[in-house]
């Protein structure tokens, strides 16, 4: 008589957010084969106290020390860590598998937390990649960690690579749907509000990636993320625009072969494989109707449209600590466009104008990566005022 295994423990780091919701979806759907052990977020003390009643993890984080105050006040029934070093016990806290989905370079420091504790890491926030995408690599082989991709672009290529030596890539095609505005003229997009930049045409997706995808700063940090995951130089990774989002990456291979993994636009799909490898849930979150399909189309990019393409190829082949340079100007100049302090075309202004402000260092470590960040982010906001005050004069 076989035993049925138990269900693996889940961590998830960025709960609230729209990866961790669906990331809650799949372990509600798949009770057997999942369960929470701890959950991580950053202010959303409703929802996560919600979260908790559900699955009752024994341990959360929140990382504002005021949000963390009140869900200790409603009684949530398990222990509640708080700051930044709430969040990087939680990841360092044992798991099967730590989903780490917290946006931005805050999600740095608990990736780092989760590699080091030895926990198999599923990786959906790009940016610590960026920023700092060789230490992270480097301390996950030196601890024999796991990283698995779940931006469904990397995930895709992690799939089509099953089975083969990376020697024998060409290269990887990353597919990009354009966004809300592709083939709009530039000077409509003048006008652009936040509403309109986070509304996206095939996924669902929160506010700050979905600006990117419009700006294509999403795909400039995926290049840089997929030449650390894969260990391709970034001449050997491609962008294709592909506005039916249904071809998720492909990988050609020195042969002329080119593999692509097809999917439906539901981040839950790559959630799951991650959560699930090395083997695969028994029945799909969604199927592709292939017979639905009216056609697949693919172009290349306009880097006089998509100027944030442009800067994010120039930091990576730059290198050092460029690439933490060109993120931490992207999230502020971003953070400003939200708040509608920037125009949307200005967001590219900003991070060109930062990275001309911060020369790189060739070589780094995690403080002068820090270090960076820290430097872009105060260019940055200098940046942006000044921006300010010339349209208001």
């Amino acid at each position: 008589m076989t035993t049925r295994p138990e269900p693996r423990q889940i961590t998830i780091l960025g709960s609230t957010g729209s990866i961790g919701r669906s990331a809650l979806e799949v372990v509600r759907r798949y009770p057997d084969m999942f369960r929470i052990g701890a959950l991580a977020a950053h202010s959303n003390t409703e929802l996560l106290c919600a979260q908790i009643h559900e699955f009752r993890p024994a341990t959360v984080a929140l990382h504002d020390e005021a949000a963390a105050a009140r869900l200790r006040a409603m009684e949530p029934g398990c222990r509640v860590l708080s700051g930044p070093g709430g969040l990087e016990e939680v990841a360092a806290l044992p798991a099967d598998t730590v989903l780490c989905a917290v946006v931005g370079a805050v999600g740095l420091a608990p990736l780092l937390a989760a590699i080091d504790a030895g926990n198999r890491v599923a990786v959906a926030n790009k940016e610590p990649f960026v920023m700092a995408g060789r230490l992270v690599m480097e301390r996950a082989r030196a601890r024999g960690v796991e990283v698995l991709p779940v931006d469904s672009e990397h995930n895709a290529v992690f799939q089509c690579l099953q089975g083969h030596d990376i020697r024998d890539v060409r290269c990887i095609h990353l597919t990009a749907s354009g966004g809300p505005f592709y083939g709009m003229p530039r000077e409509a997009l003048q006008f652009i509000t936040p509403a309109q930049a986070t509304r996206h045409p095939t996924w669902r997706m929160g506010a700050k990636i979905s600006v990117d995808s419009a700006t294509l700063m999403n795909k400039g940090l995926e290049i840089v993320e997929a030449m650390w995951l894969f260990g391709l130089p970034q001449d050997r990774i491609e962008v294709v625009v592909h506005p039916q989002s249904t071809v998720h990456s492909l990988v050609e291979f020195n042969d002329g072969n080119i593999l692509a993994q097809l999917g439906v636009t539901d981040m839950k799909t790559p959630i799951l494989y991650a959560l699930a490898w090395p083997d695969r849930a028994p029945a799909p979150i969604a199927r592709l109707d292939l017979k639905a399909l009216s056609g697949l189309t693919f172009a290349e990019p306009c880097f006089d449209e998509f100027p944030c393409l442009a800067l994010a190829r120039r930091a990576a082949a730059e290198g050092g600590t460029a690439t933490a340079v060109l993120n931490a100007a992207n999230e502020e100049a971003v953070s400003a466009f939200c708040a509608e302090r920037l125009p949307f075309l200005d967001i590219a202004g900003v991070v060109a104008a930062v990275c001309g402000l911060c020369p790189a260092e060739s070589s780094y470590d995690l403080a002068s990566v820090l270090d960076a960040d820290r430097r872009a982010r105060a260019a940055a906001a200098a940046v942006i005022a000044e921006m300010e005050l010339r349209t208001t004069c």
